[in-house]
């Protein structure tokens, strides 16, 4: 998009509109004022005020909507994720957050809220397993007060990401592997949450943004069928649990039922449930850790 003198913004997010549409952009009206607004400083309310009056269109936005044509994720370009309450920093070398994976941190804050309630469980100890930008982890460490909160990342840009996201929130971020991280920990967690790579190694994302600019190690999950990771996550949360306590861990609605399965076969979960998202997709399970002694 040309940037053209002595537009009105109006206009401006009207042509901007077309630009983004022509160009496969799944929401270009949202898009076309999620960029004005990060120009102006304004809220969205205050954005669509502004263009019911003659309000210029901003120094700048001609580029950046030509960046978002080229389907640079929105996130990328502006610099900011919006995820429950948090606004997260992101960039290259970090997945970012979908709105999806909100109901998964939801998820725990209800059971951690069941626990409290019934049994008096005040300081929980939770652990985030490939935590990315620090989305799931930062969630519940803003919204269960006095939660200990883990979280393990092991791409070295990523966990970058998320210590400068969980800085402010007493996340205790170590930067390890999924697989095999804080043996020191184990049979201490009250919950274990989890949304690791997933995707099969052939299965190719259609969207330019995810396949071009989200990094690879944070969407393929190993092994034909992408299940190596997820695989591993669901080992890691049997050892790290408490007897009783919670794991739950987002993948993709074509694996739910192959998940469910598999921690009913090892013999170490009980009451195995699938989830469904915003959507109404299968794209969560949780369950519980047997206690052996029972």
């Amino acid at each position: 998009m040309t940037e053209r003198t002595g537009l009105s913004l109006a206009d401006a997010v009207r042509e901007a509109t077309a630009v983004l549409a022509a160009a496969g952009v799944p929401s270009p009206r949202a898009d076309a004022e999620l960029l004005a607004e990060h120009l102006l400083g304004v809220g969205l309310g205050r954005l669509r005020a502004l263009m019911l009056g003659d309000t210029p269109a901003p120094d700048g936005y001609g580029e950046l909507i030509a960046e978002r044509a080229q389907r640079i994720p929105l996130q990328h370009i502006t610099g900011v994720a919006h995820f429950r309450y948090l606004e997260l920093a992101v960039g290259p070398g970090v997945f970012i957050p979908r709105p999806e994976t909100e109901s998964v941190v939801q998820l725990v804050i209800d059971w951690l809220g069941d626990r409290k309630r019934l049994q008096g469980l005040a300081r929980p100890k939770v652990v985030d397993l490939g935590t990315g930008s620090g989305a799931i982890a930062g969630s519940i460490a803003h919204e269960v007060p006095g939660a200990e909160v883990h979280a393990v990342e092991y791409s070295e840009f990523a966990h970058a990401w998320a210590a400068k996201n969980l800085a402010s929130l007493g996340v205790h971020l170590i930067r390890g592997d999924l697989r095999d991280a804080l043996p020191e920990h184990n049979g201490t967690f009250d919950v274990v949450v989890s949304n690791p790579p997933y995707i099969p190694a052939e299965a190719v994302p259609n969207e330019p943004e995810v396949a071009l600019h989200d990094p690879p190690e944070a969407l393929y999950g190993g092994g034909a069928d992408g299940m190596e990771l997820p695989t591993a996550a669901a080992a890691s949360a049997a050892r790290l649990l408490v007897p009783g306590g919670y794991f739950v861990m987002e993948h993709a609605e074509v694996q739910a039922g192959w998940i469910a399965s598999m921690l009913e076969r090892s013999g170490l979960w009980t009451g195995v449930a699938t989830h469904r998202d915003l959507n109404g997709r299968d794209r969560a399970t949780s369950t519980v850790l047997a206690d052996p002694a029972a």
